[in-house]
């Protein structure tokens, strides 16, 4: 493919900062929230999240590219990423289960970014300043221009992002002998949650966001999944009613990331917009039922509201060691309970994989 990697690019905040670097993957602008990730491998995982939908991603590691890209590596179907920022971008890869170079994926995917920027510093001044939008440029040049438009991207507050990325009709998803069944609501789910359930005997039908849960139920599944995904959970009514349907109906749910925030407003807890969000392979949690904890993966730029919980239908059951935010939360006379960060994760620690075997076993009870 064409090499990019030798033009001047433009990276401009909403607050007017600009930084200079060269064009990595396709050549034009492109627009978003930017954000950062501390992982310093999994470069491919983070690119096919769609919990990152609509975002621009910084990664902290210095080398992103090194070991190319693979088609195993996904964890949707394809790059859902509107931009990425890197320091040094390795055009040659060495990894025998690579397909392709990192940039030749990234043109494939029509993802535009840039290289050669101070990562640290723009990572130093998110944590100050704050999650903003932002625009990458490698085809307009002139920083007014880029500032107008820029000027007219929405904030991520109040967007509704899960439905851009959720499956368009139901499917299933493996052994149809399995012991359980069990009816995901995609919000935005990774791979390998699907893969995990998969893995525990679990046979999966995997539902559209806008999914009642009278249409799910017609399916006679054991258990629900509610995924993972983009956006603000603050205005997913539909969403929210349809869990406290599942909740009056006594059914056994397990939730991860935008599912406990949408599980949490189910119980008329709230939500809110973080100032830069948690993303990375390494956040500490502590479960407070078992006293333990452990390193996390995480991506999320909204949390549980702790001073919004009602005592009497939630209890708080993980905590961020990091800065005390929500991790975890159970509901209280109902066989639910839901944690923000990511047991599926893959690379990274697998720490948080016991919680799947924990809904195995409610699924048993």
């Amino acid at each position: 493919m064409e090499n990019t990697t030798g033009q001047t690019a433009l990276l401009v905040l909403e607050d007017g900062s600009v930084f200079k670097g060269r064009a990595i993957g396709k050549i034009g602008i492109t627009f978003g929230e930017i954000c950062f990730n501390t992982g310093m491998t999994g470069y491919q995982e983070v690119f096919t999240d769609p919990s990152y939908y609509g975002q621009v991603v910084v990664m902290t590691s210095d080398h992103i590219g090194n070991y190319g890209a693979s088609a195993e590596d996904v964890e949707s179907d394809g790059i859902k990423i509107n931009g990425l920022i890197v320091k040094k971008f390795s055009e040659k890869f060495s990894r025998k289960t690579a397909t392709s170079s990192l940039n030749d994926y990234l043109i494939e995917n029509n993802l535009i970014g840039i290289s050669d920027v101070d990562t640290r510093e723009i990572v130093r001044h998110i944590r100050s300043k704050g999650a903003m939008n932002c625009a990458i440029s490698s085809d307009i040049l002139d920083v007014d221009e880029i500032k107008k438009q820029l000027a007219k991207v929405p904030s991520m507050a109040g967007l509704e992002l899960s439905s851009k990325v959720t499956t368009d009709k139901p499917y299933l998803f493996g052994n149809a002998e399995a012991k359980h069944k069990v009816a995901v609501l995609d919000l935005g789910v990774k791979t390998n949650i699907l893969r995990c359930l998969a893995e525990r005997d679990c046979y999966l039908q995997v539902f559209p966001s806008n999914t009642s849960y009278d249409e799910m139920k017609k399916w006679n599944p054991d258990g629900f999944m509610i995924s993972n995904g983009p956006g603000d959970p603050g205005v997913m009514d539909a969403e929210t009613k349809t869990l406290q349907d599942i909740l009056d109906n006594n059914e056994k749910m397990f939730g991860i990331c935008l599912g406990s925030q949408i599980l949490a407003q189910a119980v008329g807890m709230k939500t809110f917009k973080m100032h830069h969000g948690h993303r990375g392979l390494n956040h500490p949690v502590k479960n407070l039922r078992t006293g333990r904890s452990e390193m996390s993966t995480q991506n999320h730029g909204f949390a549980i509201d702790p001073e919004s919980i009602v005592p009497e239908k939630a209890e708080i059951t993980h905590i961020n060691l990091n800065d005390g935010t929500v991790e975890g939360i159970r509901i209280k006379d109902k066989p639910a309970f839901a944690v923000q960060y990511h047991p599926e994760a893959n690379p990274g620690p697998h720490d948080g994989r016991y919680l799947f075997d924990d809904f195995i076993d409610l699924l048993e009870a």
